[in-house]
């Protein structure tokens, strides 16, 4: 088994049994500006700090890669509902200066069999940096 990386309790991970990696990873951040108008002249800019970075990504989930989309894709959402900030760890890296909490997912439920089980999922998330201080 070949372990990418992880966020909390889900193992990003690859193995002949399993699947349960993610596509699409992409990071921004922003800074955080104020104007101050003036009269008769253009606005001061005033830099107040960064913003809180931003990671999304995909997932797909699929029972023939040795996972159960629904529980899979429910994992997240309970960590999204509870507001649990986790570390995030992508090859042996924790990425941030601090944790991350789930701002959305969004399920989409692709392949179902005839008796309504999910057998094929793709979640996007977003997670937002988290600070404590």
């Amino acid at each position: 088994m070949a372990v990418i990386g992880s966020f909390g309790d889900i193992v990003f991970e690859v193995s002949i049994d399993r699947v349960r990696t993610f596509d699409d990873f992409s990071r921004s951040g922003s800074g955080r500006w104020a104007k101050h108008d003036r009269q008769q002249k253009k606005a001061v800019s005033e830099f107040l700090g960064p913003e809180l970075d931003e990671i999304s990504f995909t997932m797909r989930f699929d029972v023939s890669h040795g996972v159960n989309p629904k529980v899979e894709m429910d994992r997240v959402l309970e960590k999204c509902r509870s507001g649990q900030a986790e570390t995030l760890i992508v090859g042996e890296t924790p990425l941030g200066m601090d944790k991350w909490i789930v701002k959305t997912f969004k399920q989409g439920w692709k392949k179902l069999d005839g008796q309504g089980r999910l057998l094929v999922g793709e979640l996007n998330v977003t997670l937002e940096e988290y600070m404590r201080r």
